[in-house]
């Protein structure tokens, strides 16, 4: 049990991939209690055990441990690595075009387009995996999982069924590869990452920079003319309230929701209301039904 405990540290508070990293909740924290300083009302809602101690909020934390342990059970052994991908691609690009390695390129310029490139494809991708668990229908019954919580934490990030984080998984592992195996073969060992504190630099200073407030009752909006480009923590409560789930798909960029016409300003929304339809949402109640009920219903609709 040690072990297991050990482990999870690792995974989710010192592991700085992870949005639950120990700096990137403090770094959340501070710029929380900034937030509040000068919206003072909203600090009773935030401050609340009705918040905290929602029904909701308790389902994300055991779930949150629950889904550590299916994650290393069935989701790891099933997803293909992306290294795996990244061999395939460059094996096949040397046997259809032979050795063609760019020569006189740096080895910094080379990290800083690196870093650059697997940042940009795996937000776009990210986009558009995201748009289909909202459109194609039977996906969407597995995405409801997350959508379900009444009330926002940044533990439900993690509330996400195992079918999707299997999909994600694979999107990880062929966007990453896909962009490694092209890299490895025009510009062989010299690839890497641009790195803070062993996390691609994009990553760590988005998260450093509120990721966690995403997931939380801090709307904390930016600027008009940033929020065309990047994803503001108010703009994805945006797409978890009722009214705008087909609004803000983005991961970190806002640019794929602005050219394929889903992008919702902070400005342009006032009131905010978590969750699924009022009928759904007794479904989602246990850890029980969160796994099993979006099969329930897919077979339903097949019957019917």
């Amino acid at each position: 049990m040690d072990s297991y405990f050990y482990t999870f540290l690792q995974e989710y508070l010192i592991n700085p991939d992870k949005r639950t990293y120990w700096v990137y909740l403090l770094s959340s924290i501070a710029i929380a209690f900034v937030y509040l300083y000068f919206n003072k009302k909203q600090s009773r809602v935030v401050f609340s055990s009705k918040l905290w101690l929602h029904p909701s909020a308790k389902l994300d934390y055991s779930y949150f441990i629950l889904s550590y342990f299916i994650k290393i059970a069935m989701i790891i052994p099933i997803v293909i690595s992306a290294k795996s991908i990244a061999f395939f691609i460059n094996k096949n690009l040397y046997y259809e075009f032979g050795f063609n390695q760019v020569q006189n390129f740096s080895y910094e310029n080379t990290l800083i387009l690196y870093t650059v490139t697997l940042f940009i494809v795996s937000d776009f991708t990210r986009y558009w995996l995201h748009r289909f668990l909202h459109t194609i229908p039977f996906l969407w019954e597995f995405h409801k999982v997350h959508h379900s919580a009444k009330v926002l934490n940044p533990l439900t990030f993690y509330r996400v069924h195992p079918v999707e984080n299997i999909l994600f998984g694979f999107r990880y592992s062929i966007s990453i590869g896909f962009v490694t195996g092209i890299f490895i073969y025009f510009f062989g060992s010299k690839i890497g990452l641009v790195e803070v504190l062993g996390a691609n630099a994009f990553i760590f200073f988005f998260s450093l920079f509120g990721s966690n407030l995403r997931h939380s009752h801090i709307p904390l909006a930016y600027f008009k003319a940033l929020e065309k480009w990047f994803i503001s923590p108010k703009q994805h409560q945006i797409h978890h309230s009722k009214k705008y789930f087909n609004k803000n798909y983005g991961g970190y960029l806002s640019v794929w929701d602005r050219v394929f016409g889903t992008l919702k300003l902070s400005c342009e929304v006032k009131v905010l209301k978590f969750g699924l339809r009022h009928e759904q949402m007794k479904n989602y109640t246990t850890l029980t039904n969160i796994l099993i009920y979006p099969f329930k219903n897919i077979l339903t609709r097949k019957k019917n």
